[in-house]
């Protein structure tokens, strides 16, 4: 009899060998990569005349660059930052220069019949969604920010030692700009708008699956910040979508996962201004105080659901360090008032750990300003090669589950990656939780975190390295929840081996997404594997459609 551990690795391992077999080497000096077995790449690309090529490169703006295959900039912004992908090799780069720019691409790859792909930034992309071997279309010169304040915004609200006012104006962004773009905004003028933690990840990306980060339970997702977005429509048309246009396209927008319904140009957000002082923390500890501490936090964090001050992630991990594996836990986060009180509500985590670390712990909850908290609490995680599988949780694990957790950080089977494997929950509710499931299309509106595993791996890695980091990060997820891991999962942390992704990523929202995507993409044109409406199994949903 087969046992489900062994049904498990072995569709592990084939998802990550592909028929061709194991990947090369980097493919330019000036970037060292190898990267792993991944799933092959559905996009087959098509064979497009030298003349094709030429037409599209007069139609461009003088500001565009095409890259073709073969040139060093080619090979470097070819290689996404998730360099588990590494080996899928665009027919061609375009970093248009302005937004007329991806009319004419869109436009063009169509009458070509070119696969297209938009990344907004650098690709860090879970599945490797953010490439293509069509025309990869690179928005990073579409950088531009611009902000209109209220003339007359509410008065502001004090909680401890920050002001906030809340809806104090707009502030749109073009489909290039990442999360660092937003810090001179909060550091110079107190301008804020609910972003990610990954400094290079891009807005679009972000905003289009959710975005959840350190102020989300304060001022809601970047996607329930959203005013308008500007989109390039699969018939090469522009729109700009709202709650009165074209609502049922901005609706979707709101959650539905980037690169299903067209290319987005822009993004204009209600924005928050702030003055004054947030509290900060960052907790550790060792090995012995990983399942209290969990314990703790989680306690503290479920007590706090509805508090809209108070936003933290809660880690455990593992890493190669000092010649043996070393397992811990950890937490980070911010509270929009006092040190004092923030004090008082992390009293019982206080007391875990060694007097080191009850000492480090408290000593590091301080009151800074919200440009500096941003910046304690980004980090480029993780790196190189990496995957991840997530799901959204109504509740905290239980004690079982968590002492899974750490025999599995044990059993990691290790990598040169310094960022090792672990998992990370992400705190939702107060104002994420006050939204109806259905009011965007981002569903999880009635769980308690978003729950991250990740297994990282190393460009110098050998292949078999790659693999058995992605075998152990599926028998570890399936051993935290024991084979029924719960229904929801992120959109933006996509799993390219996650078998109902309909129902997990996006619910009883799933229909009107479909429904939407044959409205404005009826051919299909934006389609990646788990695009919605995408062919294949319906998962129990009648209105799947499949139009080739």
């Amino acid at each position: 009899m087969v046992n489900r551990r062994t049904a498990l690795r072995a569709g592990v391992v084939a998802g990550l060998v592909p028929a061709t077999g194991l990947i090369s080497a980097a493919r330019s000096a000036g970037a060292s990569v190898r990267a792993v077995p991944v799933p092959a790449d559905p996009d087959l690309g098509v064979a497009v005349p030298p003349a094709q090529w030429e037409a599209l490169q007069r139609r461009l703006s003088p500001e565009a660059t095409l890259y073709r295959r073969g040139g060093a900039s080619y090979e470097a912004l070819s290689i996404p930052y998730n360099h588990r992908y590494a080996s899928v090799r665009p027919a061609a780069i375009l970093t248009p220069g302005v937004a007329d720019d991806v009319v004419v691409a869109v436009d063009w790859a169509r009458t070509v019949g070119m696969p297209l792909v938009p990344r907004s930034s650098l690709g860090h992309n879970y599945a490797g969604y953010s490439t293509t071997n069509g025309l990869l279309m690179v928005m990073s010169r579409l950088r531009g920010i611009s902000i209109t304040p209220d003339p007359s915004p509410p008065p502001p609200q004090s909680y401890g030692p920050v002001q906030v006012t809340d809806d104090a104006g707009t502030v749109t962004v073009a489909a290039g700009v990442v999360n660092a773009d937003l810090l001179p905004l909060l550091r110079e003028q107190g301008v804020f708008v609910p972003a990610g933690r990954c400094p290079t990840v891009g807005v679009a990306g972000l905003v289009l699956g959710g975005g959840i980060g350190f102020s989300d339970k304060m001022f809601g997702l970047t996607c329930d910040r959203l005013v308008s977005t500007e989109l390039v429509l699969a018939d090469g048309t522009v729109t700009t979508c709202d709650e009165t246009v074209d609502p049922d396209l901005f609706w979707a927008c709101r959650g539905g996962a980037g690169n299903n319904f067209g290319v987005n140009t822009s993004f204009t957000f209600r924005y928050v201004r702030l003055q004054g002082l947030v509290t900060f923390f960052r907790f550790r500890w060792a090995a012995d105080a990983v399942v209290p501490a969990l314990a703790a936090l989680q306690d503290v964090a479920a007590g706090r659901l509805t508090d809209r001050r108070f936003d933290c992630r809660i880690g455990a991990g593992t890493t190669l360090a000092g010649g043996g594996q070393q397992v811990y836990a950890d937490a980070l986060g911010q509270f929009y008032g006092s040190v004092d009180e923030l004090v008082g509500i992390f009293e019982p985590v206080l007391r875990v750990g060694t007097p080191a670390e009850r000492q480090a712990n408290l000593d590091s909850i301080r009151a800074v300003p919200p440009a500096q908290a941003s910046v304690l609490l980004s980090a480029d995680t993780p790196m190189q090669q990496f995957a991840v599988k997530s799901a959204a949780l109504p509740e905290p694990l239980d004690e079982t589950q968590l002492r899974a957790v750490v025999e599995g950080l044990r059993s990691w089977p290790g990598s040169r990656n310094p960022d090792g494997a672990g998992i990370a929950l992400f705190c939702l509710g107060g104002r994420v939780n006050e939204v109806p499931p259905d009011a965007t299309a981002f569903v999880h509106r009635d769980v308690m975190f978003i729950m991250a595993a990740e297994a990282t791996w190393a460009d110098d890695d050998p292949p078999e390295v790659g693999v058995a980091n992605g075998i152990w990060l599926a028998e570890f997820f399936d051993e935290v929840f024991a084979g029924f891991p719960p229904a929801g999962a992120y959109q933006n942390f996509p799993d390219p081996h996650l078998a109902d992704w309909r129902h997990a990523y996006y619910g009883g929202n799933y229909a009107r997404l479909v429904e939407v995507k044959r409205k404005y993409d009826p051919t299909d044109f934006f389609t990646y594997p788990q695009g919605i409406g995408s062919c294949g199994s319906v998962d129990g949903y009648t209105t799947e459609w499949c139009p080739r």
